[in-house]
């Protein structure tokens, strides 16, 4: 057994911006399933939105990130995002990381979806996450223990209290790893659908934990689908940065038409759920979409990392073929603003945790930002708590290990972009929460001692979260449309009263 002062599950920007601070005060191991490098946050082509443009401040930022939310997002969470984020990006800056510049020396402020002002801060092109990341793994390198290979299969509960985690290393080999505070950073949901941005391991392994475990999850049901995933035969080959579109890039269908004109004020430049469910909308119409980059000058250079996998594919033509893909979930593990969880000794940041900031849709590029501020926070909080004291810690292993089939993964993922992605309705989430349910019973607790056997089993655990809370919420809002219930219940409420005010005028 091993027990240190802070374990943190998974190891993207949220992960490391707390493991940088906490590993000033106390001992940290952070433990991931694949490598260090294989998380979203690595992968991250888009910025990280902060308002430090001369004509640029945070109640801007603040309107337009409640805006793309529907005004469901906690405002108080809003409001600390983005009034502490410019502070720390400076002091990143300040200890030496280089965002890219101007010509006259100045950050580069780039525009993105649903963004009024020019805030969108990038590094190495469209290369922002994995600068971000390679920093913090340097900055934290010989002060941090990384367990690479070692996948965090459940949280072990004591008395009320999260006391550790039961993982499984690379040999199959079965550990206990204690400490006084659980961090859970493991990320979304993504590779639960058949085209998705996100990494391959991103399966809702902390959502399926914390479940088990008995921790609050809170709006499961608002998934965003990016609009531009580049594809060919069917099948994803990467993500474009909704910065192409920023630059001037246009989405057009087979006979050039501009999809979004007429459509959303912002056009192109719409939330990501108006701009996927019309690209959905095109292609149910049997139309394919295009990005078209001719607009943008020195794409090559702009944007390296997409030129280059164009090039790999062989695609020459400025109009690059596209369409939505799963990825981001705003809902999670609900949090306070230290991280901290329903259960004493667990806390949550990144992905996994819902903090509200991204209310029912999430503005480009508050991803990275929300990574930062809620790290730092979610150590704040830990470093308050002072020390707790340390015990040997008996295992109680669940009572029964997990012995039933489980779907292949391809199968699951076919079956949730079919009834849970873009679109939905009562009949299709039927159809899935009743197929899932062939494989999962919500009330039976389980122990899982193989690491296939515990990926399926958290596939099938988040995706039945998902599909029972997009059951429950009868109204389409931001990432959750419905198409038997295309509006919002505060839109359909404002309505009705409006009918009975006409109504009993019309009686006058």
């Amino acid at each position: 057994m091993l027990y240190t002062d802070v374990i943190i599950v998974g190891s993207g920007l949220a992960a490391l911006v707390a493991a940088r601070q906490l590993s000033k005060h106390k001992n940290v191991i952070i433990f991931t399933k694949s490598t260090k490098t294989a998380s979203n946050s690595y992968m991250a082509q888009g910025g990280i939105a902060a308002a430090i443009g001369e004509n640029d401040d945070w109640s801007s930022h603040f309107h337009d990130t409640m805006a793309a939310g529907c005004h469901y997002n906690k405002s108080d969470h809003v409001r600390a995002l983005v009034q502490q984020g410019p502070e720390y990006i400076e002091q990143l800056i300040a200890e030496g990381l280089e965002f890219d510049r101007d010509t006259d020396g100045r950050i580069a402020l780039g525009k993105e979806g649903a963004h009024s002002q020019r805030r969108i801060l990038h590094a190495g092109g469209d290369c922002t996450g994995k600068v971000m990341t390679e920093f913090l793994f340097q900055s934290i390198q010989g002060n941090v223990t990384i367990k690479e290979q070692e996948m965090a299969v459940d949280l072990v509960i004591e008395r009320g209290r999260c006391r550790g985690i039961k993982t499984i290393d690379e040999n199959g080999a079965v550990h206990y790893r204690f400490a006084s505070s659980i961090i859970l950073a493991s990320g979304g949901i993504g590779s639960l659908y058949s085209q998705t941005s996100n990494h391959d391991s991103v399966t809702g392994d902390g959502l399926a934990m914390a479940y088990r475990a008995g921790v609050e999850l809170v709006d499961l049901e608002f998934v965003q689908f990016h609009p531009t995933m580049l594809w060919k035969d069917g099948e994803v080959l990467g993500l474009v940065s909704e910065a192409v579109r920023g630059e001037g890039a246009i989405l057009v269908n087979d006979s050039g038409r501009k999809i979004m004109e007429g459509v959303h004020p912002l056009g192109d430049l719409a939330a990501r759920d108006v701009v996927a469910r019309e690209i959905f909308k095109q292609q149910q119409q049997g139309l394919d979409v295009y990005l078209d980059i001719s607009p943008v000058s020195y794409f090559s250079n702009r944007f390296p990392t997409i030129h280059k996998l164009c090039q790999e594919y062989g695609m020459d033509s400025p109009l690059l073929p596209v369409t939505p893909g799963a990825h981001f979930l705003m809902g999670g593990i609900k949090t306070g603003r230290g991280g901290e969880t329903s259960i004493p000794g667990l806390y949550a940041v990144g992905e996994v945790a819902w903090t509200g900031v991204h209310g029912a849709n999430r503005i480009a590029s508050n991803s990275l930002l929300e990574g930062v501020v809620f790290g730092h926070l979610t150590a704040e909080k830990i470093l308050d708590q002072g020390s707790s004291q340390r015990a040997e810690i008996p295992v109680r292993p669940r009572p029964q290990v997990f012995t039933g089939m489980l779907p292949e993964k391809q199968a699951i993922r076919r079956m949730m972009t079919a009834y849970a992605g873009v679109e939905r309705n009562q009949r299709g989430l039927s159809i899935l929460k009743n197929w899932l349910e062939c494989y999962f019973n919500p009330h039976l607790p389980v122990s899982l001692d193989s690491r296939d056997t515990a990926e399926k089993v958290n596939m099938v655990t988040a995706a039945w979260l998902i599909t029972t809370s997009a059951l429950t919420r009868m109204e389409s809002r931001g990432g959750h449309y419905r198409t038997d219930f295309p509006v919002s219940r505060t839109e359909w409420n404002n309505k009705r009263i409006i009918r009975q005010m006409q109504e009993q005028a019309a009686v006058m």
